[in-house]
């Protein structure tokens, strides 16, 4: 009876879960969809953001990680938020203030919410798999390609850091 229950444990200590691929289909702040179905195979940086925030400077650091990475497979979505009370009223004043102050041609979202019982799919599927939500804004959610959350960064790390380049490089290769 112990060798059946030992072998039973290890058989379970080795068998892994695999976490499902995370999905979502969001509003695009260009009109039509966004899809993460679109982008199974790439890493995706998904980044809650906001416009009168103190961490909105981030904003050219993402666009320059679009810029070096995206030939190479990463997508980086913008997700507008007014969670914490720090965005443009509507959509069009988010997507004037990120083309004037940014430059911005990385892929972005209509303003949607990102946390507590209004939070899109996404982020309740983010939340469930790994307990992380966004607790500020531009808190970054990197997905790997096989659809299941590679690394969670509070607002602090920077998008240019060498951390953020060596999840994202890790990822690419």
């Amino acid at each position: 009876m112990f060798r059946i229950v030992f072998l039973t444990v290890l058989l379970l200590v080795g068998h892994t879960v695999q976490a499902a691929p995370l999905s979502g289909v969001f509003p695009s702040i260009d009109g039509g969809t966004l899809s993460m179905e679109e982008w199974r195979g790439r890493p995706v940086l998904v980044v809650n953001t906001a416009s009168q925030c103190g961490f909105t400077g981030q904003y050219a650091g993402l666009q320059t990680l679009w810029e070096t990475y995206k030939d190479k497979g990463l997508v980086v979505l913008a997700v507008p938020s007014d969670d914490f009370n720090q965005e443009l009223a509507t959509a069009a004043e988010v997507k004037e203030f990120c083309a004037l102050n940014y430059d911005l041609t990385l892929p972005m979202t209509d303003i949607l919410h990102v946390k507590g019982a209004q939070a899109h799919p996404f982020y309740k599927a983010v939340k469930a798999e790994t307990g992380f939500e966004p607790g500020w804004n531009f808190n970054k959610i990197l997905v790997g390609p096989d659809g299941t959350v590679a690394a969670t960064f509070g607002s602090a790390v920077r998008p240019e850091s060498t951390r953020m380049r060596r999840e994202i490089e890790a990822l690419l290769n």
